[in-house]
């Protein structure tokens, strides 16, 4: 049971703990409470600048397959089963980290987590930069995998346990924001630049993260959680500002660890109880639901879907690909905290619709020979559409709603669930995108069409509103 639940029935008390930019009580000077307020918001934002410094290498290594497919096939003679298995083998890694993110956020932390995971990262980059044959390539290829694996479980959980909740969903968004930055540029990039320059610069953010760590604080919630206390008490100092009266939050956090440490510890197949379940159907629903819609498919292979469609080269439908993601992933973090998660779904999932139908429909009237002249014209647009779509909602949305809805004592084990179904479905959706495109264009962009009807339905059905809300106020409306 959530500790506000529990602060309802005893106190009739429904303050969340997650009003991190104002003291309970307020009596202190207006300028001094403005001053404390901009000292928390100032280290709220480092923290969160440097934790999306794992998004971005996030999108730089999902980004690296696409614009450079052609080349490394050439250069190291892959045949297309090979290369499939290159692009889709760091999705395995991702599962492997993901099985693997809950425990080791829980065991060394949010920062150690972030660090482990650069440093697996910065040995994949290298690898792929120096091989000569597809053995050390899709080594470096998995280790990446598991480095960014990590990072989509724990970049958004840092976030979310840093940050006032009335900037908790723009700025949990920053990760999806960031994880299209890092892809758009390796998109940009590579139609400029050798394969092996590409992966070197895989290398830049997890340098800046390595350096960013030295100076943000730890989760609080996370060291009251380890009783390392005088850590917890700078920590929540320095998100505070150092003038700040933290003691009325520092103890409801107490009390919600406590409460957290007389349940039993979490297991996976815990989670199938009554009491979570609901909480695990909408984040394992809605992980199903963001990859089957297609995106690693359609991402990981842009270039050879466009000169599939006719486009006499790849690279024009590729960097409007990567410049369009950037702005309306933007828009999204604009609209999180004002037309919320439900809305934006609901939106983001009838766009890919769209572009997707309009894509098939392309293909359709290339295999019969019709409007020719009309088909890459509606390939590019109904592509644009569909990650225009994307960006805003679908992308960003289930991972931060993943990041909101579990009690903190089954966040590792739930998260690492949830991670490990939304890699398991990349990998899917990545190693079979080029066998389906071959067997049925139209029809592989109909189907993904298909599963974004579904995703409609699943969000009204199922998907609760979490604008505005604390973790815990979270909690018990999934509860009732």
């Amino acid at each position: 049971m959530a500790i506000t639940e529990h602060r309802d029935i005893e106190k009739g008390d429904n303050k969340g703990l997650e009003d991190l930019v104002e003291p309970l009580i307020d009596d202190s000077p207006k300028d001094c409470k403005e001053t404390n307020q901009n000292g928390s918001i100032s280290m709220v934002l480092l923290s969160t600048a440097v934790a999306v410094c794992g998004s971005l290498e996030f999108g730089s290594c999902v980004g690296y397959s696409a614009p450079v497919q052609s080349d490394i096939s050439i250069d190291l003679n892959l045949s297309v089963a090979e290369y499939s298995l290159f692009g889709s083998i760091v999705t395995i890694g991702a599962m492997i980290g993901a099985i693997t993110s809950g425990r080791i956020a829980d065991t060394i932390g949010r920062k150690g987590a972030m660090a482990l995971s650069a440093v697996f990262c910065i040995a994949g980059w290298l690898a792929i930069f120096s091989s000569m044959g597809s053995i050390l390539l899709d080594t470096g290829r998995f280790f990446t995998g598991y480095g960014i694996g990590i990072f989509s479980f724990v970049v958004p959980i840092y976030i979310a346990e840093i940050a006032p909740k009335n900037l908790r969903g723009g700025l949990t968004t920053l990760n999806q924001l960031m994880i299209v930055t890092g892809s758009s540029i390796s998109f940009l990039l590579g139609t400029v630049v050798s394969w092996r320059t590409l992966a070197l610069t895989g290398l830049v953010p997890c340098i800046l993260l390595l350096v960013g760590l030295l100076f943000i604080p730890e989760s609080p919630r996370w060291l009251a959680k380890v009783g390392r206390e005088v850590e917890f008490e700078r920590s929540l100092r320095k998100l505070r500002g150092a003038k700040a009266d933290i003691f009325a939050e520092a103890d409801e956090i107490h009390e919600t660890i406590l409460t957290l440490q007389s349940l039993p510890r979490a297991r996976l197949l815990d989670l199938f109880n009554a009491k979570y379940i609901k909480p695990v159907i909408i984040a394992v629903g809605l992980m199903v639901c963001q990859q089957s819609g297609g995106i690693n498919g359609i991402g990981f292979y842009a270039s050879e879907t466009f000169q599939t469609a006719g486009l006499s080269s790849g690279k024009a439908g590729t960097i409007a690909y990567a410049l369009i993601q950037i702005p309306v992933t933007m828009i999204g973090v604009v609209l999180m905290d004002k037309s919320g998660r439900r809305a934006l779904l609901m939106v983001s999932s009838s766009g890919t619709f769209l572009g997707c139908f309009l894509a098939g429909t392309s293909f359709f009237f290339k295999g019969q020979a019709i409007f020719l002249e009309w088909v890459p014209l509606l390939a590019v647009s109904g592509v644009l559409v569909f990650i225009a779509s994307f960006s805003i909602g679908m992308g960003a949305v289930p991972w931060l709603i993943m990041s909101e809805i579990f009690p903190l004592h089954i966040k590792g084990a739930a998260g690492s669930l949830a991670v490990l179904v939304n890699w398991f479905g990349a990998w899917a959706v990545s190693y079979s995108f080029n066998f389906l495109i071959n067997w049925s264009p139209a029809g592989t962009f109909w189907l993904f069409s298909g599963f974004s009807v579904l995703t409609v339905i699943f969000v009204a059905r199922f998907v609760p509103e979490t604008k505005g809300k604390s973790l815990e106020e979270i909690q018990v409306s999934i509860n009732k």
